[in-house]
């Protein structure tokens, strides 16, 4: 039994008052010693947490007693440790930058489909399957003859959906993403430019490998949480990511040592001990380059990071 639990989850539901919510959503998580990070906005809350199973456990019976996110879906994985070094509770725009803030998924949006639907409905032969994330995350893992898009941020996604529609207008679309909350406003776009047919995978990929074993996904998720992948696929697992350096498979995703190249791909561990965790000879031999730990895993300086930051009291009381 490992000792401590990763929560990945989202609720769209209306916040009357983010910024408070969000100080009082911070002092939660700061009780609870939680790692993390949550967005807060006026359409509802995403966040990625680690902590102690009680503790998570915690969390998300607070959280689910709000009558406004009673229904959030939390996708729950295992470590035996914390998968952030801080906490992060921010207010923003969107609780996904989408450059969609008129779309409502409470509204309309895509029919979900459990894991066991998707997968007897992914192989037909009038589906599309569609990857809404961006190239970084679907380089290294997507499902089997998935359509993807050459985006790097999922804000990019409407710019590109005239180009679906020529294609695929007429046909079932499946969306997916990581956790599902792309896809709820992705499906709705698709929805509202004209498609007739469209679908979503309820809780993603994460939910996708807990209860239908991941079959057909190929490679690995990627993760926003100091794991950067995970496995999925226990029926049919493979490598689909080749190192960047020498292109033998390898799905260990790291950031080039040059922090300003800093990309991020998979570099195999024989190349990133030759190039000391540099993507390319000019990267190795920059003057900047960061001292390679065999991590490929360059944590931002705390500069004097306290977990109080933002909050109108200096301290919590019990």
């Amino acid at each position: 039994m490992k000792d401590y639990s990763i929560l990945l989850y989202y609720c769209y539901a209306q916040i009357e008052n983010p910024e408070q919510y969000r100080e009082e959503h911070h002092l939660l998580c700061l009780n609870l010693n939680l790692r993390g990070r949550i967005i807060i906005a006026s359409e509802g809350l995403n966040g990625t947490v680690s902590g102690l199973r009680e503790d998570c456990e915690k969390y998300m019976a607070a959280v689910k007693a709000d009558p406004r996110f009673a229904k959030t879906d939390f996708k729950i994985d295992y470590s035996d440790k914390h998968a952030f070094a801080k906490l992060h509770v921010r207010h923003k725009p969107e609780i996904v930058h989408s450059s969609l803030r008129n779309i409502d998924p409470n509204k309309r949006t895509g029919i979900h489909l459990e894991p066991e639907e998707f997968r007897k409905m992914k192989d037909q032969d009038d589906v599309v399957i569609l990857d809404v994330r961006s190239d970084y995350e679907f380089s290294v893992g997507r499902f089997k003859n998935a359509v993807t898009l050459p985006i790097e941020n999922f804000r990019d996604f409407p710019a590109k959906v005239d180009e679906l529609k020529e294609k695929y207008k007429d046909k079932k679309i499946l969306t997916y993403c990581t956790g599902g909350i792309k896809c709820e406003k992705a499906s709705a776009f698709l929805l509202e430019q004209g498609f007739e047919n469209v679908y979503q995978l309820h809780g993603g990929i994460i939910k996708y490998g807990q209860e239908a074993e991941g079959a057909d996904f190929e490679g690995k998720c990627y993760v926003f949480d100091n794991r950067l992948t995970v496995d999925v696929n226990k029926v049919n697992p493979s490598i689909i990511s080749k190192c960047y350096v020498c292109a033998t498979p390898s799905d260990r995703m790291v950031n080039c040592a040059n922090p300003t190249c800093n990309i991020h791909v998979a570099i195999c561990e024989s190349c990133g001990d030759k190039m000391q965790g540099a993507c390319s000879v000019e990267c190795k031999t920059n003057p900047e380059v960061r001292p390679y730990d065999g991590s490929g895993y360059y944590q931002k300086e705390s500069n004097g990071y306290n977990p109080f930051k933002g909050l109108k009291r200096e301290k919590v009381k019990n």
